[in-house]
């Protein structure tokens, strides 16, 4: 394959369609990606292996195409058409109406696992749990005199209507029912309602025995098997039967993001986490076979999935490309992890940690796993991403499932303005204030001026009033004219 470089707008087929590309590449400036890197003027990084996908799509856009126009309609028909409208969503993905689980029905949950099966849980949300709790300890009200006679302050208070979406179907992410379920308990949500869809294939309506108790030991309140855009319009909007929540939590695929994105405004949401991504940043202190692992462990989750390695060893580089191609020959996910590798795997070659740093900044990846000498230089620099594993010695699959920090984290590059779900997300912080009638002649002598300025007038008189009442001998001044420069005592002051 000959590479050939030339301007392109982002829709331009890539320069790399899913196959290796010649090293090293052409140092021309003008072949600069237009998508990505584009603060870093002439000089770029090398791809020396680039899915079609991710070539021709910005790192902000949805995998997947036609996802808001769909939502939008199912968001609507539930909102107006409630539990008939529900269900008819439910039949087409999910093979059933929405079920309310029993208590009976979650004891049969509980008794079709296996003491095994139990106690992984309970290890895992005991590793949550702790964490979680101390985040919260970490989370302080405050009251403080900040000057004589005035007391300020902030108090954290918990939502108390949550709902809790748990990804269900081909792979049931039991890990989510901990990550959000218990973490709203922690934080100290009185209601929490937790969904998750029925199994695939088989008798329509199984429930996915190990999630539902998850959800159940986290402290889930109401338990239903409803997934889809559908269940977050049933937990935004509520139906009959169904009582909305005030805040949703959790990820998935497209679909449940965009809903999540269009039911903002009705309830706050933890954040748009849709379809996961890897990034992996390493020198050669680490070889393909760690890294070939590392990259497929995510891209198995869909067919969507960015995978990607930023290094400065072209060895490891071409080596894990190698290993890749190898891997997916055996693997049992190999039906959707090629397809993510095929469509959306990256493989890019820096010259410096410094660059590598950049890079890893502008693609502000959901799992960022650092195996390097010097892996405390990203952990101390780097800016833009969700979650952060150091060493070779962790992986992305530790905070997936079990090690304690959250698994429900920011994708496409919005690790630029927040971090994933915590504690925190569950609860809202309130300010107040009180004052002594001394401060409030002091601040409304301030505050009357300060609202003159603005030509507010009845801001002013809420200074004014007090000042009358509390200054002996306070003369009430108004602003006239558009450049406030003159001062009109108040009719009848006295």
């Amino acid at each position: 394959q000959v590479l050939k470089c030339s301007r392109r707008e982002p829709s331009q087929a890539p320069y790399g369609v899913g196959t290796r590309l010649p090293s090293p590449l052409p140092s021309n400036p003008r072949c600069r990606d237009p998508i990505m890197f584009a603060s870093r003027g002439a000089r770029a990084p090398r791809w020396l292996y680039r899915g079609a996908i991710s070539a021709s799509k910005a790192r902000t856009e949805s995998s997947v195409g036609n996802v808001a126009e769909v939502v939008s309609g199912i968001l609507q028909d539930v909102r107006q058409g409630g539990i008939a409208a529900l269900d008819k969503y439910c039949l087409k993905y999910d093979r059933i109406p929405h079920k309310r689980l029993s208590e009976s029905d979650i004891e049969g949950c509980l008794k079709a696992c296996s003491s095994q099966e139990l106690a992984d849980v309970k290890y895992a949300q005991n590793n949550i749990r702790r964490f979680a709790q101390l985040q919260r300890d970490s989370m302080k009200d405050i009251e403080v005199e900040t000057q004589p006679g005035v007391i300020l302050g902030h108090k954290h208070l918990p939502i108390r209507n949550v709902g809790c979406y748990v990804p269900g179907g081909k792979f049931p992410m039991i890990a989510s029912a901990h990550m959000s379920v218990l973490t709203a308990k922690v934080a100290g949500c009185e209601r929490v309602l937790a969904c998750t869809a029925p199994m695939l294939g088989g008798e329509p309506g199984r429930p996915p025995n190990l999630t539902i108790v998850a959800m159940h030991l986290a402290g889930a309140d109401e338990i239903y098997l409803m997934g889809g855009a559908q269940a977050i319009a049933a937990m935004a909007y509520g139906t009959e039967t169904i009582g909305g929540v005030d805040f949703i939590a959790g990820p998935s695929n497209a679909f449940v993001a965009e809903a999540k994105k269009q039911v903002f405004g009705k309830v706050g949401i933890d954040l748009l986490a849709g379809p996961t991504e890897m990034l992996l940043l390493c020198d050669d202190s680490v070889d393909a076979e760690i890294t070939t692992a590392d990259l497929l462990g995510q891209a198995e989750h869909g067919y969507n999935t960015p995978a990607i390695l930023v290094t400065t060893s072209e060895k490891l580089a071409m080596d894990t490309i190698a290993r890749i191609e190898q891997e997916l020959k055996i693997i049992p996910t190999a039906e959707t992890a090629a397809v993510s590798w095929r469509d959306w795997g990256e493989v890019i070659v820096v010259d410096s940690d410094a660059e590598m740093l950049e890079v890893a900044d502008e693609i502000a990846g959901e799992h960022v796993q650092v195996m390097h000498r010097n892996w405390d230089y990203f952990k101390q620099n780097l800016r833009n991403y969700g979650g952060l594993f150091l060493g070779v010695e962790t992986n992305v699959a530790y905070g997936d499932k079990v090690i304690g920090t959250n698994h429900t984290l920011p994708t496409q590059t919005s690790g630029r303005y927040t971090g994933g779900l915590w504690v925190g997300k569950f609860i809202k912080t309130h300010t107040y204030q009180h004052i002594s009638k001394e401060a409030s002649v002091e601040v409304g002598d301030y505050c009357s001026r300060l609202c003159g300025y603005e030509n507010f007038a009845g801001h002013k008189e809420q200074a004014d009033v007090r000042l009358r009442r509390w200054k002996p001998g306070y003369d009430t001044k108004y602003y006239e004219g558009s450049q406030n420069q003159t001062l009109l005592s108040r009719p009848g002051a006295k």
